[in-house]
């Protein structure tokens, strides 16, 4: 082996060594910052304040640092100023989420400290967190404490501290680490909703697992092997792992089962390693729900492995390439007719969670659709793409989701377009907008009015809860069909059809003329209409409207008006 292997390997002697930080070692951190977060992925996903299954932000980070890694991961730049610098465009350029838009604006910060710095020294790395965490404050309008601000902030200032404490890259990294760690356990008694759901702030864990994966490189430790732990059933999002299969993964396999004896997830989780891939592992009322994707003739071994620990209950199987050739054939059955953009007219992009619901933006006029919603929030790339080569400088975004609003506005900064981002928190408020589209018009005032509309609807998003818990007064058990009336958990019931009832009584939806009833992949047309017709039944007076969305995880989103 030769020495320049040996520290490849062994970076923890690389530091020891006072070998200069330059740019190569920060590429070899950013990567084992990445593999320790996507290692711990599923962990940052599950600590979402409401029950809902759209915990995404684990994953939001993975694909925003994953971006940034994509940008130096062919290059041999030493510079360490030019590598922090290309990390934090694409960091930018891939950020998805508020999570991920943060993190893009710490490594912004970070980059500009470092300008032309062939190496870095601690006192500079020190300064250069401060600068992460100035950037990331004055990218958010109001900054909360008990999240990622937090912890960067803490960071920053052990950084600081440390100073006066050691030389020694290596045990800087362990006090930084350890303060964001501490930082993260404290985000519950800053932000009170934190504690109310019993979690630590999602993005300041997802922060931490960075960090830690910078310094375990160091130390020689591993990356892939994660912290063990169990989602609730409710929770696990197998509609995600179709997009990450890889070659020679045919069948997706999941099995229920209920353990003999107390599970030892570690040995169970090393043991599954060796059959496949995608692993999750969910737990409900004592029941496991194991998911796995198997080369084809291996199917049955994690059948077989099942049988030495517990009781098999149920088991399912799909071939993934039938799964993804019939993904891809109704995807080419669907496509959009998008209005058309001539040059000074204004042209709107909308973001839209399911098929359904594209087609409708379509035909109320928008000029692009992005793809996404709900666990599958699009990147600042992908929303800037949409609109970057329209014939029209004029240019109105819908988010239509609360955790996309920065990433459009992130994506409005890159170009040099009059972009306005209507900020529009759900598809009903999306819809509202739209249809105060007037192309040719004013644009100020096109947009003045569209921000108007978005305070003439109510939204209802109708799911299942991923957990049991105490929110707003709302008592939830896990697996109850769950409602939320503009964003806020009203009600809970084991029933679909009482469930939405409930939020139409609370919503005073009699008060209003029109309610829309957008149905998800997971109900038929069928089931809607009859829910439908409770609807109208209850309530003769008012104009009700089904429509099939398509969306994921929500069984309905609902506009009154």
């Amino acid at each position: 082996m030769s020495v320049e292997q040996s520290k490849r390997q062994n970076p923890d002697h690389v530091m020891r060594q006072k070998t200069p930080v330059n740019g190569e070692l920060l590429k070899t951190m950013v990567e084992a910052g990445l593999t320790w977060l996507r290692t711990n992925q599923q962990i940052v996903n599950s600590l979402n304040v409401f029950p809902v299954p759209d915990g995404d932000t684990g994953t939001n980070m993975v694909l925003t640092m994953q971006a940034a890694f994509d940008e130096i991961s062919n290059d041999n730049e030493k510079n360490f100023g030019k590598v922090a610098h290309a990390i934090a465009h694409g960091a930018l350029m891939g950020a998805r989420g508020n999570s991920g838009v943060i993190l893009s604006q710490i490594w912004r910060g970070f980059a500009r400290a470092v300008d032309n710095f062939e190496v870095l020294d601690l006192p500079t790395f020190a300064k250069a967190l401060v600068s992460a965490r100035d950037t990331a404050y004055k990218g958010v309008v109001r900054p909360v404490e008990g999240t990622i601000l937090t912890v960067i902030k803490d960071v920053a200032a052990a950084a600081h501290d440390a100073l006066a404490e050691t030389d020694d890259l290596l045990e800087f990294l362990e006090k930084i680490v350890q303060a964001a760690d501490r930082s993260v356990q404290h985000t519950p008694e800053l932000l009170p909703v934190l504690k109310e759901a019993g979690v630590v702030d999602s993005g300041g864990k997802g922060l931490f697992f960075i960090l830690e994966g910078m310094l375990r490189r160091a130390k020689g430790m591993p990356l892939d092997a994660p912290i063990t732990t169990v989602m609730p059933i409710a929770s696990m999002n197998l509609q995600r792992t179709m997009e990450i299969i890889e070659p020679g993964q045919d069948v997706e396999v999941v099995i229920d089962f209920r353990p003999y004896d107390k599970l030892d997830i570690e040995t169970f989780y090393r043991d599954l390693e060796k059959m496949g891939t995608s692993i999750q592992l969910g737990e409900g009322d004592g029941i496991y729900r194991l998911h796995i994707h198997v080369s084809d003739g291996r199917q049955y071994e994690p059948i077989e492995y099942v049988k030495k620990v517990g009781i098999f209950t149920k088991v399912a199987m799909e071939n993934l390439a039938a799964q993804m050739e019939q993904t891809e054939e109704k995807s080419s059955a669907a496509q959009l007719t998008l209005a058309p953009v001539e040059p000074g007219q204004i042209a709107a992009i909308a973001v839209a969670p399911g098929p359904g619901i594209a087609r409708v933006f379509a035909s109320l006029g928008a000029a692009a659709i992005v793809h996404g919603g709900q666990t599958m929030n699009p990147s600042t790339q992908e929303i800037l793409s949409a609109f970057e080569n329209l014939p029209t400088e004029k240019i109105v975004i819908l988010p239509n989701n609360k955790n996309i609003i920065r990433t459009a506005e992130a994506a409005r900064e890159l170009t040099v377009k009059k972009v306005a981002v209507i900020p529009s928190r759900s598809v009903p408020q999306g819809l509202a907008a739209m249809m105060r589209l007037s192309p040719h018009e004013d644009f100020d005032t096109v947009v003045s009015e569209m921000e108007e509309a978005l305070l003439q609807v109510e939204t209802g998003e109708i799911t299942r809860a991923t957990r049991s818990v105490e929110i707003d007064g709302v008592s939830v058990k896990e697996g109850e069909f769950i409602a939320l009336h503009n964003g806020k958990l009203v009600a809970s019931s084991t029933s679909l059809k009482d469930v939405t009832l409930e939020f139409m009584r609370i919503a005073h939806a009699d008060h209003f003329e029109l309610i829309t009833l957008f149905y998800g992949k997971d109900l038929t047309k069928q089931e809607a209409n009859q829910i439908a017709d409770e609807i109208r039944f209850a309530y003769p007076e008012q104009e009700i409207e089904v429509q099939d969305g398509g969306q994921p995880h929500y069984y309905f989103i609902i506009s009154i008006e």
